[in-house]
């Protein structure tokens, strides 16, 4: 059968992939970069300027410890050539593994026309068919929205920003500006709500706190018009520095338009098959809504590719671990399906350990601080606010844990790896015992 994906993100790579291994014949479609925002424009850019402020924030702290004296001259036009370049290899990868299993990836921009998707005035049927165009930035309807930065933009800067206001309060805006603070910008962050509503009220003091502390953070607090180097507020405030927008995304579902049904947000509508309201027609990744994460637009992808190929499949969106990328990462996950009350759950709340990448914060007391929340009457962790070097790997792991409904008394088998999951032992050993 002949299955056609459009898109190749996290979703439509992985599903593609998935579909080449079981033996499928498969044409991936790609309107720019192989890989999609993940790694061209969204979290490995972040991640690979996360691993620069991180070592300036270490080269600080050393240098006001006193063992090491070095003056740090930092190029943000040779760490863009770098990144750059890097993602020029890791495209071609990706391309060779796709075709590895017989895919053939074509560039250009597709139309679907009935039965037929057209892409560079070629016409290719399909039995099936995989919508997985991704998400962009979403811009908020205020005058002057065209001087703001997106992500987008992130590899075009030639140099740090002097001055930044971030509007936006969530992740992606808690993470630019981490990045661009430890650079040397004066970074504003402007919330039209709170800041950081997905994490508890004690993590987010941590973060601002400990590890944002240089970022002026400004809840409840509108832009009403934007310039090319400074802002309005809605209380008639003016604040200098370039406008960047973090204020979430938008679904590229322009395509499926009048083909598949949409949901009331214009993402395409799916069921836990990751079919749509045409058959044989299936959606993936940023383009259907929900969780914004390269992990389950994967595991979407790989689903809609298992149903296309007949092997019955469905997704769960169950414990999802999140995390922000910081100079120390923050790493979240709580059980979706589960709300308890006071009289149902206890709250335990850890000092950071001196594991890995911690040793040297002790002296300044920001070694980390986890919470963990957890069902009284059934002996189960419900919720995970985690802030450590290692946190990204530790609550991956307890939300496997969690998603398989592991008891706590499960737990007391666990036996570390020291020092690399020492985090994980005090976790465990502080709720089992």
């Amino acid at each position: 059968m002949k299955n056609i994906v459009i898109g190749s993100g996290p979703a439509g790579r992985l599903g593609s992939l998935e579909l080449g291994k079981l033996g499928q014949d498969v044409t991936l479609i790609e309107k720019n970069h192989i890989a999609g925002t993940c790694l061209n424009e969204g979290c490995m850019v972040v991640c690979a300027l996360t691993d620069i402020t991180k070592f300036i924030d270490e080269n600080n702290r050393f240098n006001n410890y006193g063992f090491i004296k070095s003056q740090l001259d930092i190029s943000y036009s040779k760490i863009v050539e770098k990144i750059t370049e890097t993602q020029v290899m890791l495209r071609k990868l990706n391309q060779m593994e796709n075709e590895s299993v017989g895919n053939n990836v074509i560039y250009g921009e597709a139309k679907i026309e009935g039965d037929s998707v057209v892409v560079n005035n070629e016409s290719f049927e399909w039995d099936n068919l995989m919508i997985a165009t991704g998400a962009r930035p979403f811009i908020p309807d205020i005058k002057g929205a065209e001087y703001g930065l997106t992500n987008k933009d992130i590899l075009k800067l030639d140099e740090v920003p002097e001055k930044l206001n971030i509007i936006g309060g969530g992740i992606i805006a808690c993470e630019i500006a981490n990045i661009y603070a430890t650079l040397g910008s004066e970074v504003n962050v402007l919330a039209r709500s709170e800041f950081l509503k997905e994490l508890n009220p004690n993590t987010k003091k941590y973060v601002l706190e400990k590890i944002i502390p240089d970022v002026n953070v400004m809840e409840n607090t509108d832009v009403v018009e934007a310039f090319e180097n400074k802002v309005l507020t809605g209380d008639g405030e003016e604040l200098e520095g370039t406008p960047f927008f973090a204020t979430g995304r938008t679904p590229n579902s322009e395509i499926a338009r009048g083909f598949v049904e949409l949901n009331p947000d214009n993402t395409i509508k799916v069921n836990e098959m990751m079919q749509t309201s045409v058959d044989n027609v299936y959606a993936a990744g940023d383009v259907t809504g929900g969780y914004q994460l390269t992990p389950v637009a994967r595991m979407e992808g790989i689903t809609a590719a298992r149903n296309m190929a007949n092997y019955p499949n469905k997704v769960s969106y169950h414990c999802i671990p999140q995390t922000l990328s910081l100079n120390t990462e923050v790493s979240f996950v709580k059980n979706e399906k589960s709300e308890l009350s006071d009289d149902e759950k206890a709250t335990i709340a850890l000092p950071g350990i001196a594991g890995p990448g911690a040793f040297w914060k002790i002296l300044e007391g920001n070694t980390g601080y986890t919470e963990v929340e957890f069902d009284k009457n059934k002996n189960k962790v419900n919720k995970i606010n985690h802030i450590s070097p290692s946190s990204t790997s530790d609550v991956a792991y307890l939300s496997y844990l969690m998603r398989m409904d592991y008891d706590l008394d499960d737990y007391g088998d666990f036996l570390e790896v020291h020092p690399s999951t020492d985090t994980n032992y005090k976790i465990i050993k502080n709720l089992w015992l």
